[in-house]
């Protein structure tokens, strides 16, 4: 299908601009939802729809429909009507449209499932399951690596930093001596300044003093002076090989469950709402835009609200 042909591909390359420029959404999340968005246009194209003004609120419902009867998971559901929801809503204030017929569709049930997260022992067995050279040893290729891998994921869940603002972290955006802060850049290159624990100022320390050195003398060209985490060619390390040093020390510590890239950050801020932090703080350690998306952080146990009620409730006992 040529996206040049009709109405909504116009409008759609509209709603990439203005995304991507006047609201200045990262490059990844820009081309989630054009990719979204050109799917459903597809879907729309097949029934003859080229026109904004001629989806109707059953076009919508019936292409959530469609994405169900294609094995599509709740959460992927909803993220592809969230981004029909927004396309509408440009829709209707560009004034193409009298009426946003995507509003009252809702999202799939189970699409706000809680996400993965570690209990904190699971959490210290992943980062135990990742060797900490030192010495001699950890100025070697192995014991370089070895370092790195232990600082990132100390890094990561110290900060509950995206697997992206972890990689993208540079020298200068760590104050480790005094303040005890890193500076992440997030979702619309938006920048943030979070403390970083005691645990994570060690395995950084050692890794720039004894590992670093090393990785970045790998480097076949210039090397990389800036970034904090280093490849065993001495360059930036990518978002792909930083999970999968996730997922390797995650069946090093037999967990028995799925890892995800998000999963130290999911882990992150539910121990830190489950250990009486303020939700609108967390929301500000995580970057979130809205404290509705860090409130789904804010579940608890059973065994919690049985715990609480029993020492709370002045009639419990």
């Amino acid at each position: 299908m040529t996206y040049t042909a009709n109405a909504l591909a116009r409008l759609l390359e509209r709603f990439v601009a203005h995304i991507a420029v006047e609201r200045g959404l990262a490059k990844a999340t820009v081309t989630a939802y054009e990719s979204d968005l050109r799917a459903y246009l597809d879907w729309l194209a097949g029934r003859g729809i080229v026109e904004p003004a001629a989806i109707g609120r059953q076009d919508v419902e019936d292409y959530v429909a469609a994405l169900d009867e294609a094995g599509e998971s709740a959460r992927s559901k909803a993220r592809r009507l969230a981004s029909i929801h927004m396309f509408h809503r440009f829709a209707l204030a560009e004034r193409v449209v009298s009426d946003d017929v995507a509003a009252p569709v809702k999202a799939p049930k189970g699409a706000s499932d809680l996400p993965d997260v570690l209990t904190v022992d699971e959490v210290s067995a992943l980062l135990d399951a990742v060797p900490v050279p030192d010495g001699p040893f950890a100025a070697t290729s192995e014991g370089a690596v070895a370092c790195r891998d232990k600082a990132l994921l100390e890094f990561m869940y110290a900060t509950g930093a995206r697997v992206s603002e972890a990689v993208g972290v540079n020298l200068e955006d760590l104050d480790l001596d005094d303040a005890h802060v890193a500076r992440l850049t997030g979702k619309g290159s938006k920048q943030r300044l979070v403390p970083v624990g005691q645990y994570a100022r060690e395995a950084l320390h050692r890794y720039l003093s004894l590992a670093r050195p090393t990785l970045e003398a790998k480097a076949k060209s210039a090397p990389e002076r800036r970034a904090v985490f280093l490849n065993k060619r001495g360059r930036r390390l990518s978002r792909q090989s930083a999970w999968e040093i996730i997922r390797l020390a995650g069946e090093r510590a037999h967990l028995g469950k799925p890892l995800h890239p998000h999963t130290l950050r999911h882990s992150f801020a539910t121990h830190l709402i489950q250990g009486g932090a303020d939700v609108r703080a967390v929301q500000e350690l995580l970057g979130h835009a809205s404290v509705t998306t860090t409130q789904i952080y804010t579940h608890v146990s059973p065994e919690t609200l049985i715990e609480t009620y029993l020492t709370a409730h002045p009639r419990a006992r």
